[in-house]
């Protein structure tokens, strides 16, 4: 009969004595690796009393000792359990598949769907899953400068730090096949877990791994269930994850752990309860160390880095590049459009078109992590275009990372920021994002942001704190925010920024439409008002003007600080005044500011946009301008000794002469027309022409051109001057695109304003006496 317990010999307990010194471990950490629950096993066990022999067996295997030669007359009966606790390859292999298919029903039911948020029905992971890239340097613990970051692009904010310029990127699988203990670290909804559920199938379905067992446990269920039995044992929860397949026999588990045969993926690290973390990491790291030979995956937020795993590698998820997000979207186009395939790719091709316009940029900088990326698929899905109010996506989005991402996957969160509540916590945003914007930081060194929250602090409690303990709570609120919805992060060691540009934009507009009264209201849009000439306060005009009940103040007061560009300075007046004279004398039906918008485009002044002008097709007067434009503009270029450049002008000739209505100006061109030769004359006859009339000739031609249609003036702006048109001419496509944004204007102000665009200050100045 097999002998229910052993105890140590003499000798064996000396080098029992000698393995556990070198350990440097006390009796009730030898005790909990080997959970149990007192030390008395302990005790008996290097007393040479009788002690449990499964209990005796494992702490010998703690101990890195031979059992055999630590038990006092071990009986041959044992024979089977040694051969069983190490068994041959051929056992071992037929073992892993035995529970692979036991266990396939349930990894599949437990890792093989997705619920989306808003989405009412699960979707399979392999219809929707995308293989992610991995950065093998984190970006947050490189050393950098803050000037090194003062001149950013601000297109270049969002990818900086995260390795598209500078970093390799390598597959997902690449990485868990390259490092046996791996941490995958990300932002919110950066696919961290469904990485791992992606893993697990694959594991499953025997394309990846096919010789292990995947084992899936979510920690913040680990958590709650072992503070329930206070007892934190993942060997234990294993065995009860094993129970619900129908495999009941401890040895099995014990046997795969011990061959090197789990892939056991431990998601949400940072989801643990502070209370509990501690302990939940203690036993991943005593569960890592005694079953060394398994592969270990953990997935974590990259701000809750600090708790760390001794022997495992951290990597960082990398943001989806263009080509994944097209893969993405047609895999989600497809997978819910409820007509047929070709319904969905065709919707995914036009999402694509749509997002590489250049007025979505903004778009394209956030939908980089399958959250936002969900989202936006989304939102097109059902109106197909993307929202012309972009501060509706953004809501949306800071609602995902500000809570309703982790109530929908039942994650609760330790408090954080003295417990704010929700308008506390955005208001606390809008003043970081509106104080650092205001001076022209992106990125800013952690002790200014923890400066800025530790003001807010102290200005929402009627409680002194003093300095140490505002510092403190400062900081832990900074680490907390950057922990739990991620809005801030941090690029490099003590450098932060907000993780998107959109969203400092966002909460900076926020800030200014958020004031407490009316005339906090109207300072607030006149400090705005004075940045209308700085391209990177573009995006904060458009946001407020979206966000505003009413935003006739704004754009009135956008008007004046206009106009108040040019008012002084009479030349560039003289200017404004022609291109307002040349209007008036078009009878046409587009809009007075159409058509000087595009005469002020038409003298070539510096970098007028093709785009500028109010959107109208050209009359006759107008095309007919154009091309006259482009006529002097060809005759200017020194092609004189050219016979087929005069030839080309004499054809531009007879086709404008087929729409002048005017007769003077068509008798003169016609006659300017029948001077030039044709090609029937000598090479000799022509080089004279050329040499002796050509020069005069083009010169009649613009004085023509002047006195019948007065365009072709040669402007002499200075360079100061033309800068000054240039701010001009972009502050008006700035207004214009406020109104375009489904901001609410009352309609006398806006046509009131389109009727006044780019006039002379006389001609506003007679507008407000009429």
């Amino acid at each position: 009969m097999v002998k229910r317990s052993l105890q140590a010999s003499l000798t064996g307990i000396q080098q029992a004595k000698r393995a556990f010194a070198l350990k440097g471990w006390t009796q009730d950490n030898l005790a909990a690796e080997v959970n149990l629950k007192t030390r008395q096993p302990i005790w008996r066990f290097f007393s040479g009393r009788a002690v449990e022999r499964h209990t005796f067996i494992e702490l010998c295997l703690v101990l890195q000792l031979n059992w055999r030669e630590i038990a006092t007359n071990p009986p041959a009966e044992f024979l089977e359990l040694e051969e069983y606790t190490q068994p041959t390859v051929l056992d071992i292999d037929t073992l892993v598949q035995q529970v692979r298919s036991q266990r396939f029903d349930k990894i599949q039911d437990q890792c093989g769907i997705l619920q989306l948020l808003d989405i009412s029905r699960p979707v399979a992971i392999n219809d929707i899953y995308i293989d992610v890239n991995i950065l093998q340097e984190i970006a947050s613990l490189q050393w950098l400068e803050i000037t090194d970051l003062q001149n950013l692009d601000p297109k270049e904010f969002d990818r900086f730090g995260l390795g598209e310029a500078d970093q390799n990127h390598i597959p997902g699988i690449h990485a868990v096949e390259t490092y046996s203990k791996l941490r995958v670290l990300g932002k919110p909804g950066v696919g961290k877990t469904t990485f791992l559920q992606y893993l697990a199938i694959q594991c499953n379905q025997s394309a990846f791994a096919a010789n292990q067992v995947p084992i899936f446990i979510t920690l913040r269920n680990f958590a709650e269930e072992s503070k329930v039995t206070n007892e934190f044992s993942l060997l234990k929860y294993i065995r009860q994850e094993f129970l619900t397949s129908g495999i009941s026999d401890p040895s099995v588990i014990e046997s795969l752990l011990s061959a090197g045969r789990v892939l056991l993926l431990l998601d949400g690290m940072d989801e643990v309860l502070n209370q509990e973390s501690n302990a939940v990491l203690s036993e991943i790291r005593r569960f890592s160390d005694k079953y060394h030979k398994n592969q270990l995956v953990a997935t974590c937020r990259t701000a809750a880095q600090k708790l760390r795993l001794r022997g495992f590698t951290d990597v960082e998820i990398a943001p989806f590049t263009l080509e994944q997000i097209r893969a993405f979207a047609q895999k989600w186009f497809v997978a819910f459009t409820k007509t047929n395939t070709e319904d969905g790719q065709a919707q995914s091709v036009e999402f694509i078109k749509k997002l590489e316009l250049a007025e979505n940029w903004q778009f394209r900088q956030l939908v980089v992590t399958p959250l936002f990326l969900h989202l936006a698929c989304w939102v097109f899905h059902g109106q197909e275009k993307f929202p012309t109010k972009r501060t509706d996506f953004y809501k949306q989005g800071l609602d995902l990372l500000l809570g309703k991402w982790d109530e929908a996957r039942g994650i609760e969160r330790d408090d954080i920021y003295r417990g704010f509540l929700l308008p506390q916590k955005l208001k606390l945003l809008s003043q970081i994002a509106a104080a650092t914007f205001e001076q022209g930081h992106y990125f800013f060194e952690q002790r200014v942001v923890e400066q800025y929250i530790g003001d807010y602090i102290q200005n929402m409690t009627k409680v002194p704190i003093d300095a140490e303990s505002l510092q403190i709570e400062s900081e832990a609120a900074l680490k907390s925010m950057e922990a739990q919805h991620g809005l801030l992060a941090e690029r490099a060691r003590g450098i932060f920024s907000f993780s998107y540009l959109a969203f400092q934009e966002y909460f900076t507009a926020r800030k200014i439409v958020a004031s407490y009264n009316l005339q906090a209201l109207e300072q607030a849009l006149e400090g705005l008002v004075s940045h209308i000439t700085d391209p990177h306060w573009r995006e904060i005009f458009l946001l407020t003007a979206t966000m505003l009940r009413s935003a006739d103040s704004l754009v009135q007061l956008m008007k004046q600080q206009i106009d108040a560009l040019v008012a002084e300075d009479g030349y560039l007046q003289e200017f404004l005044t022609w291109a307002s004279q040349k209007s008036r004398s078009i009878s046409t039906q587009p809009k007075d500011a159409t058509v000087r918008a595009f005469y002020l485009a038409l003298s070539r002044t510096p970098h007028v946009a093709s785009h500028f002008a109010l959107a109208a097709s050209l009359d006759q007067g107008m095309f007919l301008d154009a091309a006259l434009d482009d006529l002097l503009l060809e005759c200017a270029i020194d092609g004189s000794q050219d016979f087929a450049h005069i030839h080309a002008c004499g054809d531009a000739m007879s086709n404008i002469l087929g729409i002048v209505l005017d007769v003077g100006l068509h008798k003169s061109l016609q006659q300017l027309s029948d001077e030039l030769p044709n090609s029937a004359q000598s090479q000799e006859r022509f080089e004279l022409w050329s040499q002796t009339n050509y020069s005069a000739w083009a010169k009649q031609l613009k004085t023509t051109v002047i006195n019948y249609r007065n365009i072709n003036h040669q402007w002499q702006f200075s360079p100061e001057q033309e800068q000054v048109l240039q701010r001009y001419y972009d502050a008006n496509q700035l207004l214009l695109d406020c109104l375009r944004s489904n901001c609410e204007v009352t309609a006398a102000i806006r046509q009131e304003i389109e009727a006044t665009l780019l006039l002379p200050q006389k001609e506003l100045e007679d507008r407000e006496w009429q």
